[in-house]
């Protein structure tokens, strides 16, 4: 009697072999810790702006010409700044894990294999950014280009969390009105984070004493970045009338219009009271937050084809 012995699997079919076959826990994992780990990386942007940390560590990619990390001469500011910079190496040990946890699903799911790869390019990107904004003194337009990349990535890690549960996108849209005017208000809370950059450019927090703004009035700002705001709350309000009527699930635009309202109240308050710290710190945050809630929304006016094994949780708001 003979025997066949089996071939010995290589070293890349023992790794893709131990990877996740199918969307499962370590997949939805890494999902969420992308998300969250990108708007923590908004608020640690954010504390080194306004702490005027910005040059905390005044040369790249090492914190000071003789050392990779702050010493402690640098003080508060060289801390901040140089854990900001190491929340990079985070990031990417995240992007490879959410990366890795989707490469058998390549073929069948192309969305979730794409959304990894974009965020795992984005890196190496903000992180030269990064580099460049402070050999060029904080220049206060890449200081906002910056935080416009960062506020992409939020709403492309909200996509990746959306498809791990909801699945691949479908071929059914929801009514033309209520498509069309959620498309409207995306753009609407785009334009507002936009001018909400320029105003802080414009203003006293731009990352250390010594660093010139953009030369814009404040004042002029202010009102120009509240405009396509209230006009934003406004087409939300539209969308869950819409909704409503349409007999939609509205939940997800109820919670996008709490996080306006917060980001409203907040942002007349800190224009109020002088632009506290922590009020500006916050309001960068739930930028964050409403870009994340209003991907939610605009990802919900199409449907979605679930995993095999995957039941969905809740209905689908597109519908024919």
């Amino acid at each position: 009697m003979t025997t066949t012995s089996r071939p010995t699997p290589s070293l890349y079919q023992r790794i893709t072999n131990w990877l996740p076959q199918s969307v499962n826990r370590p997949v939805r994992v890494f999902a969420w810790l992308s998300l969250i780990f990108q708007t923590v990386l908004i608020g640690t942007g954010g504390a080194v702006r306004l702490t005027g940390s910005g040059l905390g560590c005044p040369t790249w990619p090492k914190c000071t010409p003789e050392s990779l990390t702050s010493t402690p001469e640098m003080g508060i500011h060289g801390i901040i700044e140089f854990g900001n910079r190491t929340l990079t190496f985070v990031l990417v040990i995240i992007a490879i894990g959410a990366f890795l946890s989707v490469w058998n699903l390549r073929k069948r799911r192309r969305d979730l294999f794409w959304l990894t790869f974009a965020q795992g390019m984005s890196i190496p990107l903000q992180a030269v950014l990064g580099g460049i904004v402070v050999l060029t003194g904080l220049n206060s337009y890449l200081v906002g280009a910056h935080f416009v990349i960062s506020l992409v990535l939020v709403g492309l890690t909200t996509a990746l969390v959306y498809r791990v549960y909801r699945g691949a996108a479908g071929p059914k849209r929801s009514a033309a009105p209520y498509r069309i005017l959620t498309h409207i208000m995306t753009f609407l809370v785009a334009l507002a984070a936009v001018m909400g950059i320029l105003t802080t450019g414009s203003g006293p927090h731009a990352g250390d004493a010594n660093v010139p703004r953009n030369g814009l009035d404040p004042e002029f700002m202010q009102h120009l970045h509240s405009w396509p705001g209230y006009l934003m709350f406004a087409s939300t309000v539209l969308i869950l009338i819409i909704g409503l009527r349409l007999r939609y699930p509205v939940k997800p635009v109820i919670w996008l219009l709490v996080g306006q309202i917060a980001q409203i109240v907040l942002g007349i308050a800190q224009s109020r009271l002088g632009l506290p710290e922590i009020m500006v710190g916050t309001h960068m945050v739930l930028a964050g937050v409403v870009i994340a809630l209003a991907t939610r929304v605009m990802l919900d006016t199409r449907t979605s084809i679930p995993e095999p094994e995957q039941v969905s949780a809740e209905p689908q708001a597109a519908r024919a």
